[in-house]
């Protein structure tokens, strides 16, 4: 992986995510408001998140140089969440998104990520504007879209989420 770019925030390093993370897919996708939020990925197991890294993160990481990546905290090395750039079929403009495991929520590494990808989705990756969905229930999430500068723009239905997503999106 050490062809793909990695980055760092102040807190964080932010690298393209591998196999060796399946723990923390696993922990992040199965928690409850992962559940309710994102939808069931069907991950049981940590195989199960290794092959969802392998079909998803991966091959989006080989064919565009940016995907998933893994944030680790400067300070202990703890694996806290991923933050990531995401092709979507459904979406016309690329999405931003972002998902923290359940130990590490409400202390500001989902903001201090997205800021950091949005800076190497323009200077990097060449982004003008970026897209987000978010459950409309997930307030959290909408809060850190809204102070990250993203305009809620409708609705739209996105492959893979259950019913209409919130669909905003932000000038780079």
């Amino acid at each position: 992986m050490s062809s793909y770019l990695s980055f760092e925030s102040d807190r964080l390093y932010l690298r393209p995510t591998t196999e060796e993370d399946a723990a923390l897919v696993l922990a992040i996708l199965t928690a409850p408001k992962a559940l309710k939020f994102i939808g069931d990925r069907n991950l049981h197991s940590e195989e199960d998140a290794r092959e969802y890294i392998r079909s998803r993160a991966l091959p989006q990481l080989r064919e565009h140089g940016y995907a998933n990546y893994t944030l680790v905290t400067k300070e202990t090395g703890t694996k806290v969440g991923v933050c990531g750039l995401y092709v979507r079929p459904d979406l016309e403009l690329i999405d931003l998104g972002y998902a923290l495991h359940p130990d590490h929520e409400g202390q500001g590494y989902a903001r201090e990520a997205s800021k950091r990808i949005m800076q190497a989705a323009k200077e990097r990756f060449g982004q003008l504007k970026l897209s987000a969905i978010t459950h409309g229930e997930n307030t959290a999430s909408i809060k850190v879209l809204e102070a990250l500068g993203f305009t809620h723009q409708g609705q739209k239905t996105v492959a893979g989420y259950d019913g209409p997503s919130e669909y905003f999106e932000v000038e780079l």
